[in-house]
């Protein structure tokens, strides 16, 4: 039995309240269960409740046993002084307020349906499968699905503003600067995603915008930056790219030395850092004032168009600097701008409404649900447990549910979990 259980119970009133009667024999009405407490205090301020015919108001503590109040030492913390009710599952000593009054207890074993403490059991005793519900997930109607995943969807994308929210501190409030190094992150994708991320953390952003008018500048910069230029290589380009960037680094005082080494292995080429690299300094070279572009798009359409670039002419016929291949244009394709959009692009234009006051959750969903669901593990489970993605923003949210919610058994404080709860014998 878990203390979050009784929360469980009491927030809901999942228990007969038709006879309540504390251990005493008195008559119980709840008129407010009162607004649950997830900080330090008792578990529920400013209860209302009729105890023996005499209204009372004040906080609600819950526990496993009546003896945990001592064990807490709350008899000596003045914040359980209003304590008008203690609610515990089995009560084994009596507990007193400081003018030696008894706090009325009721023991709530004795009002729960036998079906609830099943499936309450059943849910968390649940061995072996990747998620608490494994069995019974897909008896969960589509609309509580439904609404709960969108919820789950702006739950992640609050938890990304706020990391947005702090690189834009340590950018001086530069937007631009964001967006950068947000850009440059997802630019690395997965496996060289900090390794973009510390390149673009190594100088001030004030150089790219320097430099955005000369692209074999800008790719010296980055190729540099990420130590791709320290070698003795014998091609033309590698070479103009090497001398360039002495020059900038002499000019700007620039320092790799922080920056995380690329990784080339189990990448197909057209995600080597060679490749990305030319393409993130494409996109600067051909769009100044990136930022307000993107916050200033309408639609999917518009992304396209502003990430639609390719690499410069030299990395048409080569991967790596050491050794040419078969010609062909490395445009950035949809599938990679629709990576951008989930995880910077949508993200950004959230962020950057909150912090001017204004709401675009409309827009968002509009947006997120024309994109395809992502293709991953995690996903792909759901949708043998017959809870499918349809569209990127339920992928985003099953994401958000799998690592925020099943894998820390937070159940109780799903709706999912909680429609698990109220159905049958499970």
């Amino acid at each position: 039995m878990q203390e979050d259980f009784l929360q469980y119970l009491w927030k809901h009133k999942k228990l007969d309240t038709s006879n309540l009667q504390t251990t005493n024999g008195e008559q119980v009405v709840i008129s407010n269960v009162g607004t649950h407490n997830h900080n330090t205090g008792p578990d529920f301020f400013n209860g209302q409740l009729t105890i023996a015919n005499q209204l009372w108001a004040g906080n609600i503590e819950i526990h496993i046993k009546s003896s945990d109040w001592y064990v807490h030492n709350h008899e000596v913390d003045p914040n359980y002084d209003n304590v008008i009710l203690h609610v515990v599952w089995e009560h084994d000593t009596e507990v007193f307020r400081k003018d030696n009054t008894q706090i009325p207890t009721i023991v709530l074993k004795d009002y729960v349906s036998k079906t609830a403490l099943h499936n309450y059991h059943k849910l968390f005793n649940s061995k072996q499968t990747w998620i608490n519900c494994d069995h019974t997930i897909g008896a969960v109607s589509p609309f509580t699905v439904t609404n709960w995943l969108e919820r789950l969807f702006f739950e992640r994308l609050e938890r990304k503003a706020k990391e947005m929210e702090g690189v834009l501190d340590q950018s001086n409030n530069d937007w631009e600067a964001v967006l950068f190094k947000l850009l440059a992150k997802n630019f690395g994708l997965k496996i060289n995603g900090d390794s973009f991320l510390s390149l673009a953390n190594s100088f001030d952003f004030s150089v790219v915008r320097k430099q955005q008018s000369n692209l074999q500048s800008l790719e010296a910069l980055f190729f540099g930056q990420a130590n791709l230029l320290a070698g003795d290589v014998q091609e033309g380009y590698y070479q103009t790219l090497q001398k360039d960037y002495g020059f900038l680094k002499q000019k700007f005082s620039l320092d790799n030395s922080s920056v995380t080494p690329f990784q080339f292995f189990r990448l197909r080429p057209p995600n080597f850092p060679t490749i990305r690299l030319s393409q993130l300094a494409m996109v600067y070279h051909v769009h100044h004032n990136l930022f307000s572009k993107v916050i200033a798009s309408k639609n999917i359409a518009d992304i396209y168009n502003i990430f639609s670039v390719s690499t410069t002419v030299f990395w048409e016929t080569h991967y790596t600097f050491e050794k040419e291949s078969k010609a062909s244009k490395k445009q950035i394709t949809k599938a990679f701008i629709d990576l951008l959009l989930i995880n910077t692009i949508i993200p950004l234009k959230f962020c950057y409404a909150k912090q001017q006051g204004k709401s675009i959750e409309a827009d968002i969903v509009k947006l997120m649900t024309q994109l395809k669901p992502e293709k991953n593990s995690i996903v792909n489970k759901f949708k043998t447990l017959k809870v499918v993605s349809e569209s990127a923003l339920q992928s985003q949210a099953v994401l958000q549910l799998k690592n925020n919610y099943c894998d820390k058994n937070r159940c109780l404080k799903c709706a999912i979990g909680n429609s698990v709860l109220t159905q049958k014998e499970i």
